[in-house]
Parts: structure tokens; C-alpha cells; sequence
């Protein structure tokens, strides 16, 4: 299993499970809850996603610290200010926003899953190998951080 650690980029894995959202939805039964207030949940979800991941990069821009998380070796400074004082990785958190966005707007009630299966597997292979990298490279300032910010909210 640790061959998929920081291999796969997440902005693909959330792609692939849009995608297995929408075949889902094809599939399945939808909920009727369709009209404005989809369209309005979904959007103000969206929004919110998008909030989330914009302030990461923002926060990791005015660190001049890299923003690959494929490479966590060249992180020049831990970023624990804005967004990150409330969660450790909001742009994880955005990508999963946006994905709940999609599950309403698909309105299919298995659709769920995708988002669920998304942070199981950007926990596994993503955010655990990086917090190790993380914990390596900035030892106690790191550890002190994972204390006092939560993983996701």
C-alpha cells in the first residue's frame, strides 16, 4: 500500500471521483430536491470549496514556500497562519467541499461516498505521508502544530 503514498496528484484524485460520482448518479435513483435550492446548496458549496483552497495557496504564497505536496522535502517554512490556524489542510478540505457541492447538484443519494472515499483516501496516501515528512523536517514546531490545529475541521 505505501506505493501510493504522494503519488497520485490530488487535484487528479478528486477529478476520478467526480467522474465515479457522475457514473453513480447515472446509474442511481435521484433524490428530489431538484430546482433552486439544489442549484443553491451545491453553489454556495462550491464557493466555500473554493474559499478554502484559494486561502491555502494564498497562505503557502505569502510563506514563499511550495505548494507541491508531492514534494514536501522542499517546504522552506511551516505555514500555521490564516487558513491553517484552523485547519491543517484546507486545500484537502476545499477539494472535498467542492465535492459535496457535486454530490448535491448530482442528487443521487449514493453519490455520498465520493467525497467519504476522498478523504479516506487523501488521509491515507496523501496527508499521513506528508505529516511524517512534515514532523521530520520541522520536528517539535510541527508536532506542537498537529496539537493545536485538527487534521480537517
Amino acid at each position: 500500500m505505501n506505493a501510493l503514498e504522494n503519488r497520485i496528484r490530488p487535484p487528479l484524485v478528486m477529478v476520478l471521483t467526480a467522474a465515479a460520482m457522475w457514473a453513480i448518479a447515472e446509474l442511481a435513483p435521484a433524490v428530489p430536491i431538484t430546482g433552486t435550492l439544489q442549484i443553491v446548496i451545491a453553489c454556495a458549496l462550491a464557493v466555500l470549496g473554493g474559499v478554502f483552497v484559494v486561502s491555502g495557496f494564498q497562505a503557502f504564497g505569502r510563506a514563499k514556500t511550495t505548494t507541491n505536496s508531492m514534494s514536501i522535502e522542499k517546504a522552506s517554512s511551516l505555514v500555521t497562519s490564516g487558513i491553517y490556524r484552523y485547519t491543517r489542510n484546507p486545500m484537502y478540505l476545499g477539494l472535498t467541499t467542492l465535492l459535496l457541492a457535486w454530490a448535491v447538484y448530482l442528487a443521487a443519494p449514493w453519490v455520498i461516498l465520493g467525497p467519504i472515499a476522498f478523504m479516506l483516501f487523501i488521509t491515507r496516501f496523501q496527508i499521513i505521508p506528508e505529516e511524517r515528512g512534515l514532523r521530520e523536517k520541522f520536528g517539535t514546531a510541527y508536532a506542537a502544530y498537529q496539537q493545536e490545529v485538527r487534521r480537517w475541521l
